[in-house]
């Protein structure tokens, strides 16, 4: 089996185009509706991958939600879209994000991190242990309760079974930064955008944090920059690869498709992290780039990111972006 994620799942409520906040006591009607979607990193990314080409029973999702509609939803969900997925339910309400998004103004998040923070360990080194997929992707760490105490063991137990293993980030719910960096310090593959890079490391630049993200032990760190492109580390090379320009609708996800299309481009030909080359793992950073890019350019987490969107983005732009790309020994 190729890939299993786990990680957060939340269910989108959106209202959009809001004409302003309501005020107290005020019936405020939405023009454009409310939608109510899956987000979450685990169920982004998986998503993603089955758009992006990987088959149906090639990607596998466990994770945590609650006994409720809300839970009902987010299995029906990822199954229609051709994730198999085992979830636990538990005693606590399914996460929900309330998303307000006022016209011409950035969107408001209100999160309920609800079910996320019960992720059992034994339930995720079970399946990974039965699965033994090439790659285990954590997606939304900080947001996961007691097991975001257990990431070192988990993540190490995967790579014994012969696992790839990717880490993605939130800022922690009721915990400090320093905690990530035990478990850095056991994946192959770390992605987090440079706020979150900084907090860890105490470094402002990015080069200076991927060095010490290095140092921790992570093989292949990588720090997204939304228009301004990313910055890795991979074995002894610097990358920094410019950012593809797209007319952006909603960056939400965009981050998670880059993951999704560096897994999906890997995957190819599934090894070890060591034993990809410098010119592989710039090509899936290409790919992870233009799936980030794509997602951008239609409203939700998953809605656009498509093969043949991405295929149709690297034709037009690949030969000029690869022209930029910088890479230094270090």
């Amino acid at each position: 089996m190729l890939v299993l994620t786990t990680g957060i799942l939340v269910v989108d409520i959106i209202a959009a185009e809001l004409p302003h906040i309501a005020e107290e006591g005020e019936l405020l009607y939405v023009p454009s509706g409310i939608a109510v979607t899956l987000g979450g990193h685990a169920g982004n990314v998986s998503i993603d991958l089955v758009q992006l080409g990987l088959k149906v029973g090639d990607v596998h999702l466990a994770s945590v939600v609650g006994r409720d509609v809300f839970g009902d939803f987010v299995e029906r969900f990822l199954t229609e879209r051709g994730v198999k997925v085992r979830l636990k339910r538990v005693d606590a309400h399914t996460s929900k994000n309330l998303i307000l998004v006022v016209k011409r103004e950035d969107r408001r998040f209100h999160v309920d991190a609800g079910s996320n923070l019960f992720l059992d360990r034994e339930f995720v080194e079970k399946t990974v242990e039965e699965l033994k997929p090439r790659v285990f992707y954590i997606g939304g760490a900080g947001m996961l309760g007691e097991f975001d105490y257990c990431l070192p063991e988990v993540l190490e137990e995967a790579r014994r079974i012969g696992a790839l293993t990717f880490l993605d980030i939130v800022a922690p719910y009721d915990k400090d930064w320093g905690f990530f960096r035990e478990a850095i310090a056991h994946c192959d593959i770390f992605h987090c955008n440079l706020l979150e890079a900084s907090k860890i490391t105490s470094e402002e630049n990015a080069f200076n944090a991927l060095k010490s993200l290095k140092k921790l032990g992570c093989k292949f760190p990588i720090i997204t920059m939304g228009d301004r492109g990313l910055m890795a580390v991979f074995k002894n090379t610097f990358i920094e690869m410019p950012a593809f320009k797209v007319n952006v609708v909603d960056p939400t996800g965009a981050g998670d498709a880059f993951c999704a299309g560096l897994i999906f481009k890997l995957v190819e030909e599934p090894d070890y992290v060591e034993n990809y080359t410098v010119e592989e793992i710039v090509d899936g950073l290409i790919f992870g780039s233009a799936s980030g890019a794509v997602c951008c350019t239609a409203k939700g987490t998953t809605t656009s990111v498509k093969r043949e969107g991405v295929e149709a983005l690297l034709r037009v732009q690949l030969d000029g972006l690869r022209g930029k790309i910088k890479l230094k020994e270090v």
